[in-house]
């Protein structure tokens, strides 16, 4: 496996932890009394908002020709770093 393959893997598995994470809060979303639920439902949206910022990149990662691999990596790397750092600030706060 290619070093640009095990990046996009590594990558992938991070949204589908992302993913596993959103799937509960859903379900406390759903659990929620009103007034917290408005809250919630707000960081879950947060929170699947940075997931598909997530998934948009990494589709851009795997469209981009190997030339092109070694520029954008970098520019991945910053916008990885600010999606997951979002992404964990919502469920921060979710979880008060």
């Amino acid at each position: 496996m290619s070093n640009r393959e095990a990046y996009m893997e590594k990558a992938k598995a991070q949204i589908d932890q992302w993913n596993a994470e959103i799937h509960k809060m859903k379900a406390k979303v759903d659990e929620a009394e009103a007034d917290a639920k408005i809250e919630a439902q707000k960081q879950l949206d947060e929170a699947r908002k940075q997931r598909d910022e997530a998934e948009a990149k990494l589709k851009e990662m795997r469209a981009a020709g190997d030339e092109a691999w070694d520029d954008m990596k970098s520019g991945f790397d910053k916008a990885w770093d600010n999606i997951s750092g979002a992404f964990n600030n919502a469920m921060s706060r979710f979880r008060g």
